[in-house]
């Protein structure tokens, strides 16, 4: 079984924090969740940790990691309409479905574009390739720093098919069963995503990708 300090998740943090001239005091476990496997997913620690100031930073802290997201964006070949992929699936937010882009967290994955393709082709179906993958913002972002060390890295994909092939992802049920997921794919018309994205990282992660596409010229045409 992995322990907590032991994880790719708690070294990293550990690294992000001495190396902006944290001193740390201690850091107890509180409580950790781990997979099937024995490897941590997730770490509720108490810290007692200064600054070079002698200014104490917050004394709780939830080690998740980084993650990945990727928006996938189908073009139809006959019609040149643009799909974005999503996945739908119950969250303990609310208990209710979310609709998102692929995602996932990295775990003690250490390259993002490996976990990307892994969960694009997890959680759609859809096999992709590294050359077809773009970071569309050059280092992770932090998802809530005030409380967790998680950080994202988001990508975007294009991908054009035909008709017939873009039918064959609407509505596919898939996920890792040994992980709790389950999870139904939606083919989402671009001019209608935001009627259905509720999460912080998918509104963005769209709002980056079209602002980035409105920049370049007949991005479809050939």
């Amino acid at each position: 079984m992995e322990k907590y300090n032991e994880s790719l998740k708690y070294k990293t943090w550990e690294k992000e924090l001495k190396k902006n001239n944290i001193r740390i005091e201690s850091v107890e476990e509180k409580y950790s969740v781990r997979k099937k496997n024995g490897e941590i997913l997730f770490t509720l620690a108490h810290l007692d940790a200064k600054d070079e100031e002698g200014y104490p930073l917050l004394p709780i802290v939830l080690l998740r990691g980084s993650f990945v997201a990727v928006l996938t964006a189908l073009r139809e070949k006959e019609s040149g309409k643009t799909y974005f992929l999503l996945v739908k699936q119950r969250r303990v937010a609310t208990g209710g479905y979310f609709y998102e882009h692929p995602a996932g967290m990295c775990d003690s994955e250490t390259d993002p574009y490996k976990v990307a393709l892994k969960e694009v082709e997890e959680e759609t179906g859809l096999t992709i390739q590294k050359e077809q993958l773009e970071l569309i913002w050059d280092k992770p972002l932090y998802s809530s720093p005030g409380l967790l060390d998680e950080a994202g890295y988001f990508f975007v994909c294009e991908v054009e098919m035909s008709a017939v092939e873009l039918d064959t992802y609407r509505d596919r049920i898939t996920g890792a069963q040994d992980e709790n997921e389950r999870i139904f794919t939606f083919l989402c018309p671009e001019d209608e995503v935001f009627e259905y994205l509720e999460n912080s990282n998918g509104v963005m992660l769209t709002l980056l990708y079209l602002q980035k596409r409105n920049k370049k010229a007949n991005l479809w045409k050939k």
